[in-house]
């Protein structure tokens, strides 16, 4: 078997997976579905790990295999490709090591559900998608991906379309979706118009020769590069939860926790940051399109870091962190870092899935109770959950010392705000020092909230001791309804995935440590928030940083952002650690110091709370503006324009008329020979009236 053969067959292997348990699930039963998606994700998983490690320490250099033509209309052209660099090696083992993990993961967080061919097959499709994704050759193939993620996404997120809730995520997260994508198909238009061809390895040098290029619209000349790159990440920001296009990724919690972890942490959400950065050839030409990239990224990360301060749902806390990291990666890639966006990517996806997984495993113990106002005390008896997620806690926060090291989001989010210092340092844009600020800024906000759940998970008093009794009188209930419902329902609380414990626990509450099979894909993942940062950070931002990427990442002459970020002073390597120290110190003193203060202020109820709890009122303003102004303008058109205006006065008037016309004409027909011989007489004096006139003249 070639080399070439191998990558192919890594490729197809999950769809493959999708099919059986898709199309024979019933008829195998769950446990060949599990274990045939499994075990094909993990031969696409070791697939891409040799991929990378033949592209890292071997000699592997780009490469294209064309399987077959896709779309062929004109001077349209685009084939069916895979391509193999750098960005795709590292997203393959991106993709497949977090989807291999929750495929397994889920053997035990799915246990009770008997629609496991359908969940199993939903997640093999997804990622196969995203594999398609990351390693398409033109911007079809790329839209073809991009397009099936988002119908997975769709699928899982409302797996139990039973549960209301569930399903209006579901719409949600596919109608917000669909308005990025109009921007980035009018990106492709763009790109298209102006070069003639959608396929990157004939694009990407042809960038430079049209980078002048004008169009005028209202009177104004436009940079057709700049309104093309501006185009592309509109998509760029539904796909990956953007300030303004944001608003679907906290509901897609009401999906599954493994769903959580493979979409909305590892995988989906940063196919939009991937897309930036292989478009660097562009955004380097189109320096106005990055400003707006480094703003969008900035304002997130501080937006979505607020709002998490506040959050009680275990995951959407989670959910709203992994929005403010996006922001991070998507602020690195406009002042130029690109390497360090897709580094933050890389170990994101650890230390991320190891967190989602992680909550999942609390759930789970607790239950399916998803509040952490009704937790507290859990380290004894959840002690590898509470270790794995104490480690990614640390990961996230980029706990580290400068010149000595720290776990994974040390290296990476630390690398991002360096570059964001030096890219104001350097003169390139004083945009950079906005998103430095925000940077350090939203550092210390992460820490507090990453470790608010920390402390009120697994070390407040524990609540769920005190509702025990009440639980076990909904326990009855819940069981109750079970009788007569195939599928979950939705309970009074909204929680998580089922409306029972899973064991059929009958008695007072008691949390416990979730099996092993759930528990080997969070000690797996708490490696590479471990490890992934000091082991492959030379590679991505460091001394063998030219030779890892080797053009994958076009950079330009005036770009030297990420070498520049090595050497800032000393007082920008220190802030982050700094404000990361305060974050904490505030969330230990309000919620383990002075345990109580934090349910204190909450039930103050003030301005400043109400405002961060609601989301910045996003919801609440979209629903007035576009909800309710959309209806308004559709009941206008019906109600006004149609019914009364068009209906009035066509169709409904003229019948209207036409029987009153007729009721009054009939009245002439009365059937009296002497009416109709008056009515004659009538006519024959008019006509000789008429003939006397005309002849007399």
């Amino acid at each position: 078997m070639t080399f070439h053969t191998l990558v192919i067959l890594g490729i197809f292997a999950p769809l493959l997976g999708a099919a059986i348990a898709g199309f024979f699930g019933r008829r195998i039963g769950n446990i060949p579905s599990q274990a045939v998606t499994t075990g094909l994700l993990f031969f696409s998983c070791a697939v891409a790990w040799t991929v990378f490690g033949q592209w890292t320490w071997g000699h592997l250099e780009p490469f294209t295999i064309s399987l077959a033509p896709f779309i062929n209309v004109g001077d349209f052209q685009s084939a069916w490709s895979i391509r193999i660099d750098a960005l795709s090696a590292t997203m393959l083992i991106v993709v497949t090591s977090v989807s291999s993990l929750v495929h397994l993961y889920s053997w035990g967080y799915m246990a009770e559900d008997d629609s496991r061919p359908r969940f199993f097959a939903y997640l093999s499709l997804f990622t196969f998608m995203m594999l398609a994704l990351v390693t398409a050759a033109d911007f079809m193939q790329i839209f073809f991906g991009w397009e099936g993620v988002g119908l997975a996404s769709y699928l899982l997120i409302g797996f139990w379309y039973k549960k209301p809730t569930a399903s209006a995520a579901a719409i949600k997260a596919f109608v917000v979706n669909r308005v990025g994508d109009f921007g980035f198909v009018l990106g492709i238009m763009t790109i298209f118009w102006m070069y003639g061809t959608i396929n990157f390895a004939e694009l990407f040098p042809l960038i430079g020769t049209k980078a002048g290029t004008t169009w005028e619209f209202l009177g104004v000349q436009w940079s057709a590069l700049d309104l093309a790159g501006f185009l592309l990440f509109i998509g760029a920001m539904g796909k990956s939860a953007q300030f303004f296009l944001h608003t679907w990724l906290p509901d897609a919690m009401e999906g599954p926790t493994p769903v959580s972890a493979l979409i909305h942490a590892a995988t989906m959400v940063t196919a939009g940051v991937y897309m930036v950065c292989l478009l660097s050839p562009i955004y380097e030409h189109a320096p106005g399109a990055a400003q707006i990239i480094a703003i969008i990224g900035a304002i997130t990360a501080l937006f979505a870091a607020t709002v998490g301060l506040t959050q009680n749902d275990i995951k959407r806390v989670i959910a709203y962190s992994t929005c403010s990291q996006l922001g991070y990666m998507f602020f690195a890639a406009g002042v130029g870092a690109y390497q360090a966006a897709m580094f933050h990517l890389f170990t994101h996806a650890f230390f991320k899935a190891l967190l989602f997984l992680g909550a999942g495993s609390v759930i789970h113990g607790m239950h399916h109770e998803q509040d952490m106002r009704k937790m507290g005390g859990l380290w004894k008896l959840l002690p590898v959950t509470y270790a794995v997620m104490t480690i990614g806690t640390i990961a996230i926060t980029g706990l580290g010392i400068p010149g000595v090291g720290g776990f994974a989001g040390f290296y990476s989010k630390d690398s991002i705000i360096e570059s964001a210092y030096a890219s104001a340092a350097s003169g390139h844009s004083a945009i950079g020092l906005f998103a430095f600020f925000v940077g350090i800024i939203a550092a210390g906000l992460t820490a507090y909230y990453s470790w608010r759940l920390i402390f009120m998970t697994f070390h407040n008093k524990p609540v769920w001791k005190e509702e025990g009794d009440a639980h076990h009188e909904d326990n009855h209930a819940s069981h109750a309804q079970l009788e007569t419902h195939s599928e979950p329902v939705d309970d009074a609380h909204g929680h998580d995935d089922h409306a029972h414990d899973d064991h059929g626990h009958h008695g007072p509450l008691k949390p416990h440590e979730s099996p092993l099979v759930m528990l080997v894909p969070l000690i797996l993942l708490s490696v590479g928030a471990v490890a992934a940062g000091f082991v492959f950070a030379p590679h991505f931002i460091g001394h063998h940083e030219g030779e890892f990427w080797r053009g994958a990442i076009f950079t330009g002459e005036h770009n030297h952002v990420l070498h520049e970020s090595h050497s800032v002073p000393t007082w920008v390597k220190w802030s982050p650690l700094i404000l990361t120290l305060i974050g904490t110190a505030f969330a230990y003193w309000i919620y383990v110091a002075r345990e109580g203060m934090g349910r204190r202020m909450a039930e103050r109820n003030g301005v400043i709370y109400r405002f961060l709890y609601n989301k910045w009122y996003f919801d609440e303003l979209y629903d007035f503006v576009f909800v309710r102004g959309f209806k308004a303008i559709g009941d206008f058109f019906w109600k006004i324009l149609d019914v009364k205006i068009i209906d009035g006065l066509g169709p409904n008037g003229a019948a209207w008329v036409s029987l009153k016309s007729a009721a009054r004409l009939a009245k002439i027909q009365s059937g009296y020979v002497y009416h109709y011989a008056f009515v004659m007489l009538l006519g024959v004096a008019g006509l000789l009236t008429f003939a006397i006139l005309a002849w007399g003249a």
